[in-house]
């Protein structure tokens, strides 16, 4: 175990912006901490890095309590936040230098920069970056001193899709040197990707852990099934297939269906087309994903 966060609170005045949440992270993983904006999941990362104080509860990294052993755990932790500002005026070398600085550990400058494909940039200042090179450079940040965990606080949000993928794969990368990976974000896609496991938080609680694939196997209706037919249907028909647990009929002879049998509602809907003489136009099954999970969860989507 890596870390362990056990019955953690921290309240803002009546808030409890985190609420009695407990965890483990197990040596080697990618875990990551799903949920909307303002559901917790910052707070909690800054109790475990040692920047805010629990109003109650206990966190561990590596053994150590960070409330104990602050300055010990920020020595073998590489922490990402949500937002990061630098010295205009330096250089990106210049940084992780003056970084470097702060540790017993230290890497080479030069090799983290080529790592992330800024070494032709290590004499310039970070404005002149696009934004996914900033991510780029602050991850890099985080690799100063060598450390066992990193921490990372939202890691793409803002990025188009090319840079988000590509920071995807530098941090399996970073995953697959041995180092243990804790993320958080809001993008359903993100987590299912690179999470060995997740925590999907909702307004300062747990409500649900487990990996991505167990979290929408555990879904009454896993799938979706959806059809385009060219002439009157009967909804009451369709209602009735092997499987389906509800329709919605979306107009102009779009229908969907949730259904926990995928292959048993589509032989169905072959056996319905053939007898009722609808013509099945198009047909479509989707595996549901986290944002259903969430859905099912708490009633809203992720970006509720």
């Amino acid at each position: 175990m890596v870390i362990k966060v056990e019955d953690l609170v921290k309240s803002f005045g009546d808030l409890n912006a985190v609420d009695g949440v407990s965890f483990e992270v197990h040596k080697g993983e990618i875990f990551g901490i799903l949920g909307p904006n303002g559901a917790g999941k910052t707070t909690t990362l800054e109790c475990i890095e040692g920047l805010s104080e629990p109003t109650s509860g206990r966190t561990f990294v590596l053994g150590m309590e960070t409330q104990i052993e602050p300055e010990n755990v920020k020595q073998r932790i590489g922490v990402q936040l949500q937002a990061s500002a630098y010295f205009d005026y330096l250089t990106l070398e210049e940084i992780l230098n003056l970084f470097a600085r702060f540790y017993k550990r230290r890497a080479s400058t030069s090799e983290l920069l080529e790592r992330v494909g800024l070494l032709d940039k290590a004499k310039s200042r970070v404005k002149t970056l696009s934004g996914g090179q900033q991510q780029r450079f602050t991850i890099a940040a985080t690799l100063i001193n060598e450390p066992e965990v990193i921490i990372l606080d939202e890691p793409t949000t803002g990025l188009d899709p090319q840079a988000r993928r590509s920071l995807w794969d530098f941090i399996q990368s970073i995953n697959a040197d041995g180092r243990t990976v804790v993320l958080t974000t809001h993008y359903m896609e993100e987590a299912e990707f690179l999470c060995h496991r997740i925590a999907i938080m909702d307004n300062g609680k747990i409500v649900a852990m487990d990996s991505p694939e167990n979290l929408v196997r555990a879904l009454p209706v896993p799938f979706e099934v959806k059809i385009i037919t060219g002439s009157e249907y009967n909804l009451d028909a369709l209602s009735n297939l092997t499987g389906v647990q509800d329709v919605v009929d979306d107009g102009e002879g779009t229908v969907r269906m949730r259904s926990s049998d995928a292959a048993a509602t589509v032989s169905g809907i072959m056996a319905w087309s053939g007898q009722s003489g609808a013509p099945v136009k198009h047909l479509e099954v989707t595996p549901s994903n986290l944002e259903d999970v969430f859905l099912s969860l708490t009633g809203r989507g992720l970006q509720e």
